[in-house]
């Protein structure tokens, strides 16, 4: 249904008067934007957020799925490029890998597609079943949460890119403490002894549940850190996210649907 329904989006945007589809231009040279790793790194920051919703475009400008497009990423042979517009959807293109590029270009965005691959994937399927217990003895299960909209956060002490995002995720929480139906669950690999501490000197203002490593390994099957996931009031997960800033818009979206 999930798929049908992006087939359908796509449709509607690329069907203008009399027709006509409309294309918009790179924000970057595409040859400039990938003549050095710093260069790529920097653009694909700014600009490229896969595990958002965005309207997907193959080499030759033709529209395609994000299933698609992703799966092309992961061949090493293509580099995602944004392309200005005047609408408030996000407009991605496919772009040919120049053969003097820096292989660790190719090799970062094949590992960043193959990761987002698996997390589009599990958008639209129930959340597994769960029962944790946070640092301070309260019970999570999918009873207690039933009639939410989860945000959960996976992570672990030692990786930077989940610590970084602590200011801006701990913010999220503040933006939103006026909603009592929306509730903020984290997933840490670490123990409850390494956490204690360690959450004195970084506080995070969501729930924090230790020891949840086999966990996100086996039952979530992650292959990258911070992980976030959307769940809706049903229990379905909605969105499966890889940076803040695709959390901040997608729960922005959601929180505002009836």
């Amino acid at each position: 249904m999930k798929k049908l329904l992006y087939s359908l989006v796509l449709i509607l945007i690329f069907a203008s008067g009399n027709g006509q589809t409309k294309f918009w231009k790179p924000t970057v040279n595409p040859s400039e934007v990938q003549k050095t790793y710093l260069g790529w790194n920097n653009y694909q920051k700014s600009h490229i957020m896969l595990s958002t919703d965005f309207v997907a475009l193959d080499a030759k400008s033709n529209p395609i799925t994000k299933a698609a497009f992703l799966q092309e990423l992961t061949s090493g042979n293509y580099i995602p490029i944004q392309l200005e517009s005047d609408s408030a959807a996000l407009y991605y293109q496919l772009f040919k890998i120049e053969p003097t590029s820096d292989t660790s270009i190719k090799a970062s965005i094949a590992e960043t597609a193959f990761n987002e691959i698996q997390n589009y994937k599990k958008e639209g399927e129930p959340f597994p079943a769960f029962s944790f217990k946070d640092l301070e003895g309260n019970l999570i299960t999918n009873e207690t949460l039933k009639g939410k909209i989860v945000v959960i956060k996976c992570w672990y002490i030692h990786c930077a890119a989940c610590l970084k995002e602590f200011p801006e995720v701990n913010q999220l929480v503040a933006n939103y403490k006026d909603r009592t139906d929306i509730v903020f669950v984290s997933l840490a690999e670490d123990t409850a002894e390494q956490l204690a501490p360690f959450l004195v000197r970084k506080p995070l203002s969501y729930a924090v549940v230790p020891d949840m490593k086999t966990y996100m390994n086996l039952t979530l099957q992650l292959n990258a850190f911070p992980t976030h996931y959307i769940i809706n009031k049903e229990g379905i997960i909605v969105k499966v996210l890889s940076d803040f800033k695709s959390l901040e818009a997608a729960l922005g979206k959601i929180s505002s649907e009836k």
